[in-house]
Parts: structure tokens; sequence; C-alpha cells
């Protein structure tokens, strides 16, 4: 199964903390492309620290709710604190976003697939658009 993945980080050293993460993944799967680094401000609230983001495609045989709990303890294992709730965000040491699946669509109180914001966000919307021209 194919799975385009964004990833988020704008605290500490970034893109040591975009290799962690992508090594995580390959624990699970192989990491097919990725897109270049895309560096942003914060986007939904205000902070000091700016992001680092990229996109890559990925593929395993976890189906997604799977991946999606193998991501979450990712992102608790590298340090993240909690997930954005209700719209409130906050700085974060990696956030791991399944954006798209196989072109299936997943609407659940946990999980929704595509990532519902893919196009309100040039930060993911860039990079995401850079990989799929490059497959």
């Amino acid at each position: 199964m194919r799975y385009y993945i964004g990833l988020g980080t704008n605290l500490g050293d970034k893109e040591s903390n975009i290799r962690q993460a992508l090594e995580r993944m390959t624990e699970i799967g192989s990491v097919i492309r990725r897109s270049g680094n895309f560096y942003s401000e914060p986007w939904g609230f205000t902070s000091p620290n700016s992001f680092l983001n990229i996109v890559f495609a990925f593929e395993t045989e976890k189906d997604p709710f799977e991946l999606l709990a193998y991501t979450q303890q990712v992102e608790k294992e590298m340090g993240r604190q909690a997930k954005s709730l209700n719209g409130i965000y906050s700085d974060r040491i990696i956030d791991i976003d399944i954006l798209m699946y196989d072109g299936e669509d997943i609407h659940t109180d946990t999980l929704q697939i595509p990532h519902p914001l893919i196009w309100q966000r040039d930060f993911v919307k860039i990079p995401l658009q850079e990989l799929l021209d490059s497959i």
C-alpha cells in the first residue's frame, strides 16, 4: 500500500528530527521518494520557531489504522507531548500526518484521508506537489 506522509518539526535539531522520523518509518516499510525541505512559519498559532517540513511517498503492508497507531507511537517516543486538538496547535518536536493513501477516502473520528487541510497548507501542498510531479 502506498501512502503520502507529511513530517514537520519546529523544535530542537530539525534536520535530525526529520532524519530520525524517516528512520523509524523504515522499520515498518520503505520510503520510496521524499520531497526537498520546505521551511515555513507556524500555521494556526504564533511561535518564534519556524518549521522544517517534508512529504514522502511510503509503502507498507500496514493498513491505515495500524499506520496511524505507529506514527502516533513514533511521535510520542520522539518527545511529542500532545497532538493538536480542536484546531489548537503548538510547537512540536515532530508531527507525522498521513496525507493520502492509494487514492482511497477514509472518514472516521480518528482518521481522515485525504487529510482535510492538505490544500490549505503551503507547507504540505508545495512539497506534496513536488513529490507527485517527480513520481
